[in-house]
């Protein structure tokens, strides 16, 4: 047995061989970032938070860079080493998405954010493989039930929540702490107890944005998604969860290419769907896109409950979010439009999430 002594000394050399920390949080919320990398030209590192931060080559070829202040949430980020995108191998933590990898860090406030995990009853999350009909393959999703789910025969309501393009199924649990915020809301009485359902948003392989065939693949995938959704997905959720299975008690929301199928999948059925939104969305064609929506204005108005688009200013697709705005007024259907501070980042889809669930089956 080591003595007292000898126990200190072996742990005094192992802090003294510790690797350098990946990134730092300072207590005013700037972030040191450091990698190792001693035959580098250059490296940078970018991330959620905007601008790219070029690094400093220092001692033992550790590239380092400060930056922030970061507002409180939870962040993404990866290295760039002389042009080639590389994951932090001293960071265990990162985000779901469907290629690529980035890490991911957390600038947290003095008192708990909504996507904190607090003392709180918590809910569930399901894990689900299954057979698609529509799509042809397996396919997977997770599913949210609220605390109390199993203490009683009670159905509830159900908001189907949808990612963006790069992203997966696991992506709105796993970084975007929808549970979480799902949870802390319900505990303080601001949101209905409610299922939400997060599917794989991507059926078919992915091409790069530039492709010449971008557009054809990203309407074919809407097409298959929908069919998924409507003709395998919800049939499943009704038949092994409690849901109330009225449109009066289904909601619809994602963000960029989810709130793309989420505003035209949601628009043009209003017999499943009373709540729809989208945040960072862009409906490119909306003229033929919604055209069963449009064909009917009082009626949809008459049917919806709730119609909720919004938009960082500094997102680049928050032209085609005014120019949606726009038509819905010239229109007269009755919507409500946010723009509000950030990008197109989940920073700002954590807060959409927690300012749309309290509206919904009120």
């Amino acid at each position: 047995m080591l003595s007292a002594m000898n126990h200190c000394i072996l742990i005094a050399l192992a802090v003294s061989t510790l690797p350098v920390v990946a990134q730092e949080v300072h207590p005013d919320r700037t972030v040191t970032f450091t990698h190792t990398a001693p035959n580098a030209r250059e490296v940078s590192v970018s991330g959620d938070f905007g601008k790219r931060g070029e690094m400093t080559k220092g001692e033992g070829g550790v590239w380092s860079v400060t930056l922030g202040p970061f507002e409180p949430n939870i962040h993404s980020y990866n290295f760039s080493v002389d042009g080639k995108q590389v994951a932090d191998p001293l960071n265990n933590r990162s985000k779901p998405q469907r290629s690529g990898i980035s890490n991911v860090f957390e600038v947290r406030d003095q008192a708990p954010s909504i996507w904190d995990r607090q003392p709180v009853p918590h809910g569930v999350v399901h894990l689900h493989e299954y057979d698609s009909k529509s799509v042809g393959t397996t396919r997977r999703l997770r599913v949210y039930t609220p605390p109390g789910y199993e203490a009683d025969d009670q159905r509830f309501p159900v908001l189907y929540l949808f990612h963006g393009s790069g992203d997966n199924e696991a992506t709105w649990t796993d970084f975007g702490r929808a549970h979480v915020i799902l949870d802390n809301l319900i505990a303080s009485g601001k949101a209905k107890p409610m299922l939400i359902v997060m599917p794989d948003g991507h059926t078919m392989p992915p091409v790069p944005r530039d492709s010449p065939k971008a557009a054809e693949v990203r309407n074919k995938n809407l097409g298959s998604f929908e069919a998924d959704l409507l003709s395998d997905v919800m049939p499943m959720i009704d038949k092994l969860y409690r849901t109330r299975a009225e449109r009066e008690s289904r909601a619809i929301i994602g963000l960029s290419m989810g709130g793309n199928q989420s505003l035209i999948i949601g628009l043009n059925h209003p017999d499943l769907f009373a709540w729809v939104g989208g945040m960072s969305s862009a409906v490119r064609e909306p003229d033929t896109q919604l055209a069963p929506f449009f064909k009917d204005i009082a009626a949809a108005n008459e049917r919806l409950k709730l119609l909720w688009i919004a938009c960082g200013k500094d997102d680049f697709l928050i032209q085609e979010n005014q120019k949606l705005d726009a038509m819905l007024t010239e229109k007269q259907v009755k919507h409500t439009y946010i723009e509000s501070a950030g990008a197109h980042a989940w920073p700002v889809w954590r807060r959409y999430l927690a300012e749309f669930a309290p509206l919904l089956f009120q």
